[in-house]
């Protein structure tokens, strides 16, 4: 095959081509290195929001199905104490949400999820969780947390 004698006019064009791609290039860059951080930060918001979402959900939820037994804040009355530093921090949210759904055999905490025949999904009980959740950071020093129980039920059968 014979070799073709150069063409400027092809190489001119073809080098145009090809600076037009590195600026499109560049251009495509520099919209990722500013889009990106900017998402980041819609997606933390976004998460945010979700949790404050799920937290307030579950203090309505709480307030609904569960003060009645351990207090508007937690503070126990006849069930435990959960506003606690010593119950939130021996807990995992999956440890939380198990007891919600499935109660506490022995005692008067029934089951709550709808798997066990109670009235919540596991979307509300997670919601629960969340609340709960939002109390550690300032929760009370109550070693006698658990305690609430047994003094409650004891005081409520002796004048019953």
């Amino acid at each position: 095959m014979p070799e073709r004698a150069p063409d400027p006019k092809m190489d001119a064009v073809t080098g145009k081509w090809m600076l037009f791609g590195v600026g499109v290039m560049a251009v495509l860059l520099l919209a990722f290195a500013v889009y990106f951080p900017l998402e980041n930060n819609k997606r933390a918001l976004a998460k945010t929001d979700l949790v404050d979402a799920r937290i307030e959900a579950g203090q309505a939820l709480f307030s609904k199905n569960c003060a009645a037994c351990h207090g508007a804040n937690g503070e126990g009355l006849i069930g435990p104490a959960l506003n606690s530093k010593q119950f939130l921090g021996s807990v995992t949210d999956d440890q939380i949400e198990s007891i919600i759904s499935t109660g506490v055999p022995g005692s008067q905490m029934s089951a709550y999820s709808q798997e066990y025949f109670g009235p919540l999904t596991s979307e509300e009980i997670g919601s629960l969780a969340a609340f709960l959740r939002s109390w550690e950071e300032n929760a009370p020093d109550r070693p006698d947390w658990r305690d609430m129980l047994y003094q409650s039920s004891t005081t409520t059968t002796a004048g019953g």
